[in-house]
């Protein structure tokens, strides 16, 4: 079980690390200052940075996921090590669904951030 958990913490933290906030959108630079583009961009990850809810989104997934997976166990006739296991597995799933959730919510910050500031942002 304590493997289980370790493991859950390495996918949510590689989960979390994968982007969000630090996203280097494809933008247009035709005609544009490359340091006044470096420099809003900065400020802009830094208000993505400030979205509320990354590590609460990760967490309820993970324990929706701890739920979910301890009554697949349950509901599967698993002895009390195999619902534990399944509940880890589904905080697992569940704890990467919610941070990749978080990262896709930061990204999409810095994208509007920019596109107001005047940039085309083409992905």
């Amino acid at each position: 079980m304590n493997k289980l958990l370790a493991l859950s913490s390495l996918v949510v933290a590689v989960t979390v690390g994968c982007a969000g906030a630090n996203v280097r959108p494809l933008v247009d630079m035709k005609g544009v200052n490359e340091a006044a583009y470096e420099n809003d961009l900065k400020d802009c990850q830094a208000y993505a940075q400030q979205q509320s809810g990354m590590g609460a989104t990760a967490a309820k997934g993970a324990g929706a996921g701890a739920v979910v997976g301890g009554l697949l166990g349950l509901v599967t006739g698993g002895n009390g090590s195999g619902i534990a296991q399944a509940a880890g597995a589904g905080a697992v799933i569940g704890g990467a669904g919610g941070a990749f959730t978080g990262n896709q919510a930061q990204e999409a910050v810095v994208k509007k951030c920019l596109s107001g500031r005047g940039y085309k942002v083409l992905n």
